[in-house]
């Protein structure tokens, strides 16, 4: 365990905010996690062995990142220190590390908890790395932000990466049932009677963060009136006047954003126009630029839909047009049709693999020449090499078609599929193909 000293400055105040008060104190007091903290998991296990080595807790706000960290300096025998990347300096840094490197000389381990490590520059992160690296201090981050965008890629590979889901409504419930009952910490000296269905509204609306739901109901306790036997009603109507409107999780320039634009892409390749819907309200509901949603739309549009629906490129740039031109709140609504156009159109990635598979030929193999009966032959001196010469203009043959070398070489890429209109550009195709590969066979037979 830790040295008395330190436990006392691990100490929360008793009039800290009731999320902070309710902190876990034990391994059996933390909620959520299961994944890599239930029973048998790995945190566990190496918690139980005290093995800890350094680790980046990464996650939405109110999902235990700080409540483990303080959890585990409870139960770890190593010493104990917390900083905030938000006001650290790099002296502080420093001198955590003497202290840490002190402690390694007398053979006792050191844990540093940074809160908000994506806070720290590239210079104060540079800081821990040689400490990191030579076990002198076991590093516990905590960032909300994705670590491998925010955090130096040597510390990340210098630590295990945890990743903390959001608490599912379970869990809230089972976290504000424990603050009302509790008498030392929590509200259980206060008579608190909730609601099952204010219980239900702050467990569904806090979208996974504890912090949110226990501030609302510590705002709205001390908010009311209690009745004449001393109980305070915790009801649906004070529920909703506690809690703050929801914020929604979307860091722009990392993780989050990038997740859902994937999300909002593949609805629209599943052809699932609810969930694509609510990719797209959960994004600009955030604020995302609509330009950078409509160039989305735009490329699922060719890659995706293509020539099974052509129609729906379009739509695509036409939403895309308008967005650029009205802005928000209005351009939701073209947006909204190019989603839910695209999602429900039948799907085809013929044209994107055909590109792909040409490119990827041009760049590994021999640049083909132009055949010399499709180079221009309209300049002066052109006849003398042989160039355009013998070229057949498809307008003047049966059904714009006519049957030449257009390629030195016999390569098929576009390989129309049977969705949409591109089952007719298939049956198109394979008889012009036909016709060509009997023309070939025939040429090939006379010589």
């Amino acid at each position: 365990m830790l040295f008395d000293e330190e436990k006392e400055s691990l100490a929360i105040p008793p009039d800290a905010p009731l999320a902070a008060r309710m902190r876990p104190r034990s391994v059996h007091e933390f909620v959520g996690q299961e994944h890599f903290f239930g029973e048998g998991r790995l945190l566990r296990r190496i918690l139980k062995a005290d093995r800890l080595s350094s680790v980046i807790f990464y996650g939405p706000p109110g999902t235990g990142k700080t409540a483990l960290a303080w959890v585990i300096a409870s139960v770890t025998k190593a010493a104990f220190e917390a900083l905030n990347a938000a006001s650290a300096t790099v002296k502080d840094i420093r001198a955590c590390a003497e202290r840490a490197r002190m402690r390694r000389a007398e053979g006792r381990r050191t844990v540093l908890f940074i809160d908000e490590l994506h806070r720290f520059s590239t210079s104060q992160q540079d800081v821990l790395l040689g400490d990191v690296e030579t076990g002198a201090i076991i590093l516990i981050g905590a960032t909300t932000h994705n670590p491998f965008f925010s955090v130096n890629a040597a510390l990340v590979s210098r630590s295990q990466v945890f990743e903390f889901r959001p608490l599912d409504a379970g869990h809230i419930k089972s976290i504000i049932t424990r603050a009302i009952e509790d008498r030392e910490r929590g509200l259980g000296s206060q008579s608190v009677e909730i609601t099952e269905e204010a219980l239900e509204f702050l467990a569904k609306i806090s979208d996974g963060d504890a912090r949110r739901a226990l501030n609302a109901l510590e705002i709205g306790v001390l908010s009311a009136e209690p009745d004449e036997s001393g109980m305070i009603h915790y009801d649906m109507e004070v529920a909703q006047e506690s809690i703050q409107k929801k914020a929604v999780v979307y860091d722009r320039a990392e993780g989050e954003h990038y997740d859902t634009a994937s999300a909002f892409i593949k609805s629209m390749r599943g052809s699932d126009p609810d969930a694509a819907i609510y990719w797209l309200a959960k994004m600009l509901e955030a604020g995302e630029d609509p330009r950078f949603i409509a160039r989305r739309i735009v490329i699922c549009a060719a890659e995706d839909v293509g020539n099974a629906d052509p129609q729906a490129l379009v739509v695509a740039a036409a939403a895309l047009e308008v967005s650029e031109f009205v802005g928000m709140p209005e351009c939701r609504i073209p947006l909204a049709q190019a989603v839910t156009y695209i999602a429900t159109a039948p799907k085809s990635n013929a044209a994107y693999a055909a590109i792909d598979e040409a490119m990827t030929d041009v760049r590994a193999g021999r640049t083909m020449s132009v055949p010399d009966h499709l180079r221009v032959g309209s300049y002066p001196g052109a006849e003398r090499l042989g160039h355009g010469q013998d070229y057949k203009y498809a307008h003047k043959y049966d059904g714009h078609f006519v049957e030449q070398e257009y390629i030195p070489c016999d390569k098929e890429y576009y390989r129309p599929g049977n969705s949409g209109f591109e089952a007719v550009i298939r049956k198109r195709l394979e008889a012009w193909r036909k016709r060509k590969r009997e023309v070939s066979g025939g040429e090939d037979a006379a010589k």
